[in-house]
């Protein structure tokens, strides 16, 4: 990727980026990309604490807040719909003001949610103000859809899956987190005590935008395409791997943010007891999404992803079956397996995106840098767009839940909802991707094995 422009003033600017360039990439490119992805992965990671915040909040709302579980299934899913939607400004935010710049401005913007939790969390405050603070938490949200756009940016095609996992796990782990400094500020002061914990993370922010501006770098040749935006808007692969990521990072967001609030209101768990568990099935998530994306890079992401949905189901059958007999260790172990499985499919998901497009320029006679500029260009204006739908599956899953417990007091209706979805996933991402011999594979090595694509 070579910049033809005039250089830009007023911040660290690199005008010239050619990751697939073997030997740039030996000699200044690798560097440059791995120090960049270490504090893409820092502010990503404050950034999920923040959008998820709502998950540990409502530990701390008891009687004495007058909200029942129906309405903090709502705070969560605003929290949820809110992060979603931002993830499509902040896509094209990296082109326009650079990526450095905007991680910078993207990080101190996380102060507005925790400040004003802050202020506002204490029994007493109208359920509205609460919306309105678990909204402005959505910004966190956010910050994903840009790390990735940037990251994206940085890496070779060869080296995305690995990349990109390892700052969206990275960036996970934010949610584990703030749950596990829940758990500690509920084990030590008390579940009365919500404003130890948001105190705590204002200084993170701030320590994450100061790395970021005095670390970080700017890629000038990385624009914002008009075109490819329309181009991949108009691609049915763009809309397909949006409804799979539903699936994957849509059940892992949805699944964090409801876990203590579903184990509370089904089994009685109190405040400590449920945030002693919650933080365990994110944490396994977040930590083998670059094992997703790895095996991807090896194996070929449909193949994986295939693999997880169908391995998905099996868990959510054991999820419904325990939750049909009450048995609490059956579902945690069911539980955690989804969680487990999800971040495999948030891995080799996002790997299929660059793959995907890099193999419809090789069907259409590209090659080389060719194929791969083409394959950037279609990918980063899609992931957004990916990002912000799949976001909403979250949103979907604390909404069925919300009308799951308050239709019958129990998430076991919401459950057998969640295991036709991942089986209409199998068929989809069987049939457009690993079918044979009417459709071609798309193996997301990048490597197009046959000379048209999949019709979709």
């Amino acid at each position: 990727m070579t910049s033809t422009t005039a250089p830009r003033r007023g911040g660290r600017w690199i005008e010239q980026w050619d990751p697939e360039d073997e030997t740039f990439w030996k000699e200044t490119g690798e560097r440059t990309a791995r120090r960049n992805l270490v504090y893409s992965v820092l502010s990503e990671h404050i950034g999920f604490s923040i959008w998820s915040l709502w998950s540990v909040m409502v530990l701390f709302m008891g009687p004495e807040y007058g909200i029942d579980p129906a309405a903090k299934f709502f705070l969560i899913a605003t929290a949820t719909v809110v992060g979603a939607l931002v993830r499509v400004p902040y896509t094209f935010a990296v082109a326009r003001f650079g990526g450095r710049n905007w991680t910078v401005f993207s990080a101190l913007m996380l102060l507005a949610p925790t400040v004003a939790a802050l202020v506002v969390m204490e029994p007493g405050t109208s359920y509205g103000t609460f919306l309105l603070v678990a909204a402005l938490t959505g910004v966190g949200g956010g910050n994903f859809a840009s790390s990735m756009t940037n990251i994206n940016a940085f890496f070779p095609l060869r080296k995305k899956g690995w990349a990109l996992g390892l700052n969206a796990g990275g960036g996970n782990i934010g949610v584990p987190v703030v749950q596990l400094a829940g758990l500690l500020v509920i084990a030590t002061a008390g579940a009365t005590h919500p404003r130890l914990l948001l105190a705590a993370y204002i200084p993170l922010i701030v320590i994450a935008a100061v790395l970021a501006a005095a670390r970080m770098d700017n890629l000038a040749p990385v624009r914002n395409d008009t075109g490819a935006v329309r181009e991949s808007l108009k691609d049915a692969h763009t809309w397909i791997m949006a409804f799979l990521y539903i699936g994957t990072f849509g059940s892992f967001i949805g699944y964090s943010f409801a876990f203590g609030l579903v184990l509370q209101t089904q089994f009685g768990r109190t405040p400590l007891q449920a945030a002693s568990l919650t933080f365990i099935g994110p944490l396994l998530g977040s930590l083998i999404r670059p094992v997703g994306g790895a095996l991807a890079d090896r194996f070929g992401g449909a193949r994986i992803t295939l693999g997880t949905f169908v391995a998905m189901a099996a868990a959510t059958g054991v999820v419904v079956f325990a939750s049909e007999r009450s048995s609490l260790p059956v579902f945690l172990v069911g539980f955690v397996a989804l969680f487990v499985l999800s971040g495999l499919g948030n891995g080799s998901t996002y790997k299929m995106i660059p793959g995907i497009f890099q193999a419809k320029a090789l069907a259409r006679g590209m090659s080389g840098e060719t194929a791969a500029a083409y394959g950037r260009r279609l990918s980063g204006a899609a992931m957004g767009l990916i990002g912000a739908v799949g976001a909403l599956g979250g949103l979907g899953i604390n909404l069925v839940f919300r009308e799951a417990f308050l239709t019958s007091g129990s998430g076991t209706a919401a459950f057998v909802t969640f295991l036709a979805f991942y089986a209409v996933c199998c068929a989809v991402t069987w049939a457009v991707y690993l079918r044979r011999p009417a459709a071609a594979v798309i193996q997301t090595t990048g490597v197009e094995t046959k000379p048209q694509l999949t019709s979709v």
